[in-house]
């Protein structure tokens, strides 16, 4: 393959560690893995004998599948652990989670958690290459990766785009990530939703422009990414309610194709239908939700291998 990718950095834990050379050096290795999934029979026997563990502290169904279907396409073997059905269950702490995991055999350890930080904590015990798959509100950079790998598939550049995330930016690891991954690559990035979820201090933070409304967000934009309102974060009453966001900044084919209508749309999912995004704005052809999933297929195939493998040839 002989794509430059995580030989320096060892764990993915968030995108700020990577240069642009080694972001472009994991799309090129994404795109050799699409070639391997799109084969009748989608297997290489690349990771034969290595062991993935897979701890997921919280609820995922993309994230967490997808990483089991690319260790099956490189031949690696997986173990999942989730937390409400084993011994974290019981009190095991992070720290004793980690080490048994090592001490099992895992040769990389995919790890998403609530808490903001988990992952760097458990790179610094691991003794071997972590994936940070989410962590709290901090970062998830295999969702970054593959937003760009998405993008980069269906307008063949990424810098200078005009990149509009809008939303619920304040609780969104997603958005993070991605601000700072589209703007590693030459992008220009404008993040907008309501005040209370979109603190001023986010652009300077993430190297991007708050608009003020969503009008000015999404002119000119390129790209528009949706952020799932998060139902399970909303308790403080950053809103007033689902039907007023809907009102204000929710997407739909009108809005869209007003102000920015050969705009790619992405969204992390899950979609609240009717919330950030309407029925019809999920039909629309620049919708990329379903090529996001397969995305995520060949990203994390190309990051699980050259961490482990380090860009020799599959």
């Amino acid at each position: 393959m002989g794509a430059v990718g995580l030989e320096r950095t060892r764990n993915l834990c968030d995108v700020d560690g990577l240069s642009r050379q080694e972001i472009d050096g994991l799309l090129d290795a994404a795109e050799s893995m699409a070639e391997i999934l799109a084969r009748p029979i989608p297997r290489v026997p690349a990771l034969r004998g290595r062991t993935v563990m897979l701890l997921f502290y919280e609820p995922s169904t993309r994230t967490r599948h997808s990483f089991e279907l690319a260790c099956k396409a490189l031949g690696a073997d997986s173990l999942s652990l989730a937390a409400q059905s084993s011994s974290v269950s019981k009190g095991e702490s992070l720290l004793d989670t980690v080490r048994t995991s090592r001490a099992l055999g895992a040769d990389v350890i995919v790890l998403r958690h609530p808490a903001s930080g988990a992952a760097e904590f458990a790179a610094r015990h691991a003794e071997v290459p972590v994936v940070n798959a989410g962590d709290g509100t901090h970062a998830h950079p295999t969702q970054a990766l593959l937003d760009l790998y998405t993008v980069r598939r269906a307008l063949g550049r990424l810098e200078e785009l005009r990149v509009a995330i809008v939303g619920d930016v304040l609780h969104s690891r997603v958005a993070r990530s991605d601000a700072r991954a589209f703007g590693a690559m030459g992008a220009k990035v404008v993040l907008a939703g309501p005040p209370t979820l979109v603190p001023p201090e986010a652009g300077p933070a993430l190297g991007a422009r708050v608009a003020s409304d969503l009008e000015d967000a999404l002119r000119d934009a390129d790209v528009v990414v949706a952020l799932r309102i998060q139902r399970e974060r909303q308790e403080a009453g950053l809103i007033p309610s689902f039907a007023e966001y809907r009102a204000l900044w929710g997407l739909d084919p009108e809005r869209l194709g007003a102000l920015c209508p050969r705009a790619l749309l992405l969204h992390p999912g899950p979609v609240n239908r009717g919330v950030e995004l309407s029925p019809a704005a999920m039909q629309l052809p620049a919708a990329q939700m379903e090529a996001q999933v397969r995305a995520g297929v060949a990203v994390r195939m190309a990051v699980l291998y050259q961490l482990l493998e380090g860009g020799g040839a599959a």
